[in-house]
């Protein structure tokens, strides 16, 4: 028996790094069970998908998700942060250009758009992109042709677009951040990624994977963390959202002294961070904890064991070890 359980646990821990670092999305939260069927339902189409989300939600990883399930997967997937860049830099990268088209253009260049032929394009942050560009992004869109920079020769590409963006994506058409016009084009699907605090739930497996990535990468020798510290974790409102939770974890596991992670090897701003608890937060012991998370996987997937076993990390044998650990029927009450 105690073999059979450290074995689990190995592969458990397997299980978990590989799924942290292979950047799958995690969560049983009803709202992230939504962002799951929307990705299904549209990576077998070409439409265009646009992205919204705070910042640290894991908009490029329902992208990537996208991408990879599509008839495109084998393609290029081009990527590109329109928030990150000049707006001359931007139109340059986006479209190409020929040589002597301006100052330092000594050689001639493809842009991303005929790089993403037969693949996918992303454009992150797509609200950041001057108007005047989304001008002439619209017109690629509607004939999928385009000359580089300085170029006569018409350019053709056939390419999957994915937007994404920090803001209300109505909002920021209402304001001028986004042509209207554009705005249609781009979100034949809207898939919204909630934030952390609205699906806090989710943060038991989140930490858990986080911490089995990291203890593995950095080779230290932290195996759990603390019940208080646990509970700062939930407690905490993460205006960062999984980001700023994965980036703590890090922390934590780098700095920790003994084989669990307590309060004091938090980050300062988890620890003196405003409360945001939410409802559907379990609390009391790991074991409760533990228990909670697994009958929410189990009615998040109408008691459908290995989709509850996938969304918590587990192979479907040990879930069932689980759930006759806790004392949780096979079947639905």
């Amino acid at each position: 028996e105690r073999r059979r359980l450290v074995a689990e646990t190995s592969d458990l821990r397997r299980r978990l790094v590989e799924q942290a670092a292979d950047g799958q999305i995690i969560g049983s939260a009803p709202s992230m069970q939504r962002v799951f069927e929307l990705v299904e339902s549209v990576a077998t189409s070409d439409a265009s998908v646009l992205i919204v989300g705070e910042s640290g939600t894991g908009k490029e990883l329902v992208a990537n998700a996208i991408h990879d399930k599509s008839a495109r997967r084998d393609g290029p997937w081009v990527k590109i942060n329109c928030a990150a860049l000049p707006k001359d830099l931007i139109e340059s990268e986006l479209f190409g250009h020929v040589k002597g088209a301006f100052t330092g253009a000594t050689t001639d260049k493809a842009g991303l758009l005929e790089e993403a032929n037969r693949g996918s394009l992303l454009l992150d942050e797509i609200t950041e992109m001057p108007i005047d560009l989304q001008a002439k992004l619209l017109r690629v869109l509607e004939d999928r042709t385009f000359r580089r920079i300085g170029g006569a020769k018409s350019i053709s590409s056939d390419f999957r677009l994915i937007s994404s963006t920090n803001r209300d994506s109505i909002l920021a058409a209402k304001e001028g951040h986004l042509r209207q016009d554009l705005y249609f084009r781009i979100n034949t699907v809207t898939i919204t990624i909630p934030p952390l605090r609205e699906r806090a739930e989710d943060i038991p497996v989140l930490v858990r994977a986080f911490l089995e990535r990291y203890r593995s990468k950095h080779g230290r020798p932290v195996e759990g963390i603390a019940p208080d510290a646990y509970r700062q974790l939930l407690a905490n409102g993460w205006p960062g959202n999984v980001r700023e939770l994965q980036h703590a974890v890090e922390h934590a596991v780098l700095v920790a002294r003994g084989r669990e992670i307590t309060v004091s090897d938090l980050p300062e701003t988890t620890q003196g961070g405003q409360a945001v608890v939410a409802k559907a937060v379990p609390t009391g012991s790991l074991e409760e904890i533990e228990r909670a998370s697994i009958l929410r996987a189990l009615e998040s997937t109408g008691w459908n064991k290995q989709a509850a076993a996938a969304l918590l990390g587990l192979r479907r044998p040990t879930l069932y070890s689980k759930m006759r650990k806790h004392d949780i029927p096979q079947r639905r009450p």
